[in-house]
């Protein structure tokens, strides 16, 4: 499983999960590739894109497409690492056009 780290996710991410297929926007040259042109390139090359951005369903059309997409209610450190285990959990679940929020824990 190839992943997408959007743009707004803490590049911490890809540090706790080594075991994992994780490229992040910048190093795929994307940065500031505004969100439509990001979600068809990112179908080109990945299976996931993980983002912070919750209004992302909103703004695009995401029907019919086969990228999946992880939703974090947040894009703060500290709480990002604390969701660390559930986002590795819903990775190995995590369906082809699947749009999931990550839910916060105590």
């Amino acid at each position: 499983m190839k992943i997408l780290l959007d743009e707004s996710v803490p590049r911490l991410l890809k540090l706790r999960l080594p075991q994992l297929n994780i490229s992040t926007v910048q190093e795929m040259g994307w940065t500031g590739v505004q969100n439509g042109e990001l979600l068809r390139r990112a179908e080109e090359h990945f299976d996931v894109l993980i983002t912070a951005d919750r209004n992302l369903r909103y703004q695009q059309n995401l029907s019919g497409r086969k990228l999946a997409i992880l939703v974090l209610p947040s894009n703060q450190v500290p709480l990002v690492t604390r969701l660390v285990p559930v986002v590795e959990t819903l990775l190995i679940t995590i369906q082809p056009g699947a749009i999931v929020d990550v839910p916060l824990t105590t």
